[in-house]
């Protein structure tokens, strides 16, 4: 019993170097650690706004079928005349509300972003003679591919 009081008595606590060491230790995995989680996190979102632009692409194209004009698709009101229904709201470009999109068209061309919660902005654009481009507004990071394209 009395090895036992006298074990007790002699234990001390850390010390403050040793305390130091552990938090130092545990920031640098923190700090290694947060970047690897944020990037797949980007890619998430941006993932989710690569989706909303083409689904707006099919909702424009369907609406272009009833209509033969692009302009006549390019609010949420002449999408659901001609039969479409945007998945997800639709925003102004000044806007850029992350989560939604925006179409600005013209009679033969459109153009369809869809927005990301990383601030990647992901763009569809048809031209007069058919052909589509898809670009975005930060290469190399997130969804977004070095060069500027998806």
């Amino acid at each position: 019993m009395r090895n036992l009081r006298r074990r007790i008595g002699d234990e001390r606590g850390f010390t403050l170097y040793e305390l130091l060491v552990v938090v130092v230790i545990i920031g640098l995995l923190a700090a290694i650690a947060l970047p690897a989680f944020l990037g797949p996190q980007k890619k998430g979102q941006d993932a989710d706004a690569k989706e909303n632009a083409r689904n707006a692409v099919s909702v424009v194209e369907a609406c272009f079928t009833e209509t033969r004009a692009y302009s006549s698709c390019d609010t949420v009101v002449e999408l659901e005349a001609a039969g479409g229904k945007l998945p997800v709201e639709m925003t102004h470009t000044a806007v850029k509300k992350s989560g939604a999109v925006s179409i600005t068209a013209a009679v033969t061309t459109y153009t369809i972003v869809g927005y990301s919660a990383s601030t990647n902005a992901f763009t569809i654009t048809k031209a007069a003679d058919g052909t589509t481009t898809q670009t975005c507004t930060t290469g190399g990071q997130g969804g977004c591919r070095a060069g500027d394209v998806w």
